[in-house]
């Protein structure tokens, strides 16, 4: 537990000030581009057996590193994110009957999730840092409630054979404790009231929704893989992937959502 604690402050400390710092990329760009060689690396320890798990990590790397400069693209990459986790959707409901999904097409899911996530961070960074930090204390909350309420009272298995510790209790839970964040930073720091409050309630509740999706997915594929962490890059956490499993769905969903709300005014 304490190694676990050692590794979250010093996680906390460097994507701080990487948001923070500055205004210029300088520093939060590095670490995105880190960060997406780490998970790209481990997302290929989830996959069928890959024969140049350097090439993928390298594709992933420039396709990222291009959309970051090409922002145009930064929309189908959300958007091909939201098709692939209403798959997702499905494909858990129907695990370990169904796993057609597990082959060479996730090579293009993982190159789809991961370059839609970063580029959704970056986005939200850019808007302000405050904004991504939002979404992280929203992903964060929410999973903590729902952790400490699954144990106290959870009962009705979410999905037994994906997660069996993640109850429907827990999710409640969470989504409750969401909402806490999402009330105080909507009415007492935005100041919104009427339909943009409701908006902007309904695309963060559904963030919170998607990022439980994410988490289970992540799941998913480990136990189709036969492994218990995605890698060891963390101490007592594993690997990038399961600490961000939920931040891979929930921050594209958000910008996309973020946009279409701006874009409507």
């Amino acid at each position: 537990m304490w190694q676990r604690i050692k590794t979250a402050i010093v996680l906390v400390i460097i994507v701080g000030i990487a948001m923070f710092a500055s205004q210029s990329p300088v520093l939060f760009a590095p670490l995105l581009a880190i960060g997406v060689i780490i998970a790209a690396h481990e997302w290929t320890k989830l996959m069928p057996r890959w024969r140049q798990p350097a090439l993928f990590v390298v594709l992933v790397l420039v396709l990222t590193l291009v959309s970051l400069v090409f922002k145009v693209t930064w929309l189908f990459w959300w958007a091909a994110s939201l098709v692939i986790w209403l798959m997702a959707l499905f494909w858990v409901k129907g695990y370990p009957t169904h796993t057609s999904w597990y082959g060479k097409k996730l090579a293009v899911m993982g190159t789809v999730i991961l370059t839609a996530s970063i580029t959704a961070m970056f986005y939200l960074w850019q808007l302000s840092a405050w904004w991504l930090l939002y979404v992280f204390l929203l992903v964060w909350c929410a999973d903590s409630g729902a952790y400490f309420v699954g144990r106290k009272i959870g009962r009705r298995k979410m999905a037994p054979n994906v997660s069996p510790n993640k109850s429907m209790e827990g999710l409640a839970g969470g989504l409750v404790t969401g909402l806490l964040v999402v009330i105080v930073i909507s009415v007492f720091k935005l100041k919104l009231s009427g339909i943009p409050l409701v908006a902007f309630i309904a695309l963060s509740v559904l963030t919170i929704l998607v990022s439980v999706l994410g988490d289970l997915f992540e799941s998913m594929l480990k136990r189709r893989a036969q492994v218990k962490d995605s890698g060891t890059v963390l101490p007592g956490h594993g690997g990038v992937l399961d600490r961000i499993d939920s931040l891979l769905s929930a921050t594209p969903i958000f910008a996309l959502g973020f946009w279409v709300l701006q874009y409507l005014g």
